[in-house]
């Protein structure tokens, strides 16, 4: 919350944040404008051990870390697959670094989570992997890379400087996955087996946000009740921020 109010008044003029989030924020009439995403897939649905099927989820607690999120749409999707919904579980907000302890103490059944969060309690032998997001939802998107409107306007120029670095950024991981490794161990001080696991799940190429991912996330927001007038694709990405491609000239 600290964040969004930051990046919606100007505090602060750029973030990454879950795209629910700043989809919300610009249905609201907040001027916020994407620029790319921070990955694709990496979300992955844990469980502890015990959790055989969907339906032994009924009753149980179950974490997400907000209710504008894709864990919460991957959740969902999940559940209806089976007969179910979140009336059937206690569905509660909880800090990722929180989840694996929670899960391995018996204070919740499962999560739905970014990494390394989820790797962390296979590794640990406290979870196990029940699903994964491209099983639910090939492609699927998480968290964007946003810009305070007033600033990206105000400074066009290197708002999408930012953004052409921070897509080169995505292919250079995905092209040197070592790289990739030593980065995410000198941020997270994860040991090397979570982080192993960790980027075999999540990819970085192609971070562009592309209008039929755009829609099939305002599909699921709107059939989840997450949103009820979705902004229009130019409203909310800034196509002027991304390198020109043949899609656009």
């Amino acid at each position: 919350p600290e964040l969004m109010d930051a990046l919606n008044t100007g505090k602060v003029d750029g973030a990454s944040v879950l795209i629910e989030l700043a989809v919300k924020a610009r249905e609201q009439g907040i001027d916020l404008r994407a620029a790319a995403l921070g990955h694709k897939d990496g979300n992955v649905i844990l469980t502890s051990p015990d959790i055989q099927s969907v339906e032994d989820l009924r009753g149980k607690t179950f974490a997400i870390p907000h209710k504008q999120s894709s864990h919460k749409l991957l959740l969902d999707q999940l559940l209806a697959e089976y007969g179910l919904s979140e009336a059937d579980l206690q569905v509660v907000e909880l800090s990722p670094p929180e989840m694996p302890a929670a899960l391995a103490q018996g204070q919740i059944a499962g999560y739905c989570v970014a990494e390394p969060f989820g790797a962390k309690s296979v590794t640990l032998g406290t979870g196990k992997v029940f699903a994964r997001s491209e099983e639910l939802w090939p492609d699927s998107l998480c968290c964007a890379l946003v810009f305070n409107g007033d600033f990206a306007r105000a400074n066009h120029d290197l708002a999408r400087s930012v953004t052409q670095g921070y897509l080169a950024a995505g292919e250079e991981l995905a092209a040197h996955p070592d790289e990739a490794a030593d980065l995410a161990q000198s941020v997270f001080k994860a040991k090397p087996a979570v982080l192993d696991l960790s980027l075999q799940w999540i990819s970085y190429d192609d971070l562009a946000i592309r209008p039929d991912a755009y829609d099939e996330l305002i599909r699921r927001m709107t059939d989840t009740g997450l949103i009820k007038k979705a902004p229009a694709y130019e409203d909310f990405v800034d196509t002027t921020l991304l390198p020109a491609s043949p899609e656009r000239t």
